[in-house]
């Protein structure tokens, strides 16, 4: 057989796996629909948070270790995570959160040799870390929040037996997202695709993420696809072209470059999503407020407390003055 006939079929048999869904699955009706019109979101067909200072953005929240666990720690109930991070979606969602990042392979929890993949090594998935996923998206959907869902994770594609396996999990994973009839999730390939922490070459690079960009396109067309880099704010210019929406991270940008970082990247006329910053306190209150006004979505990670073990879920709590300035921007 030929190879590409193999691979073919690799990811085929893949697919067969995700499509099975259980009644409560097949019987999900969603009510939460995200898309881009005019180069600003829109959900449910009405522009985001119209007449507040941050109208047509999507404010969001790393939230990727809500649906967390460690194969190599088997007391972790990671079940009970997910349903404490649930309960709360409405409080967050209460100060103008539109969005949650969620991933695959999850994120750093504060150690290292964590076991935490929705993938099997071949790329197929995994059902019951699917079924947290879900649970999630679904919470999502019933109180109008879409979910950025990423694919891939530095720590954690080394899991992922080879490049055929990646594209298989990518497809799979799209395929999931429309078997399942979710409307309020936009995709992400890799989480800082830069990042030395990658193994595979399709995921370490430009080339390799731009390919798996179009793999997505021509898998869901209507999805909107992007992919994130380092904590510096930048994104490859071909990389910029290939997505629907640019996604950057300013963990590492100085609050006097944001400005300039966004402006670099407006002459895409796409929208722009920090959907990963760590400041704190007054810094990361800046921070939002310099992205809101100049015109970019702004994402929160609080990674002591919502991604490093244990992991804890309050709502506003989390942040009283960072959830405030999320209240202010995105009221009228």
């Amino acid at each position: 057989m030929p190879a590409g006939t193999r691979r073919l079929t690799t990811v085929c048999l893949c697919l067969l796996s995700a499509s099975v869904l259980s009644a409560s699955e097949a019987t999900f009706r969603p009510q939460t629909h995200i898309a881009i019109v005019g180069g600003r979101w829109h959900i449910n067909g009405r522009v985001t948070y119209p007449g507040a200072p941050a109208e047509g953005l999507l404010m969001n929240v790393r939230m990727v270790n809500s649906t967390f666990e460690d194969r190599n720690q088997p007391d972790f109930d990671a079940e009970a995570n997910t349903d404490r991070f649930i309960a709360q979606i409405p409080s967050y969602s209460s100060q103008g959160v539109r969005a949650f990042t969620l991933c695959l392979q999850g994120g750093m929890p504060g150690y290292e040799g964590a076991l935490n993949s929705a993938f099997e090594p071949d790329g197929s998935l995994r059902p019951e870390y699917l079924k947290r996923v879900g649970r999630v998206i679904e919470a999502c959907d019933r109180h109008g929040v879409a979910v950025i869902l990423s694919c891939f994770y530095q720590r954690q594609d080394q899991g992922l037996r080879d490049e055929d396996a990646v594209k298989a999990g990518l497809v799979n994973a799209i395929e999931w997202v429309k078997a399942r009839g979710f409307t309020n999730v936009v995709l992400e390939t890799a989480n800082e695709f830069n990042h030395g922490g990658f193994d595979h070459r399709i995921l370490r690079g430009p080339e390799g993420q731009i390919e798996l960009v179009k793999l997505a396109k021509q898998t869901m067309p209507d999805l909107l696809v992007s992919v994130s880099g380092l904590g510096d704010g930048r994104m490859a210019d071909a990389l910029a072209q290939a997505g629907d929406f640019i996604l950057i991270h300013f963990n590492g940008t100085a609050l006097k470059d944001i400005p300039e970082r966004i402006a670099a990247l407006k002459k895409y006329n796409k929208p722009i999503v920090v959907n990963e910053d760590d400041k704190l306190g007054a810094e990361a209150v800046r921070a939002m407020e310099l992205s809101v006004s100049n015109g970019a979505s702004w994402g929160l990670m609080l990674k002591d407390l919502n991604q490093y073990a244990p992991f804890e879920f309050h709502g506003p709590a989390d942040a009283p003055d960072i959830y405030a300035k999320f209240r202010e921007l995105t009221s009228p």
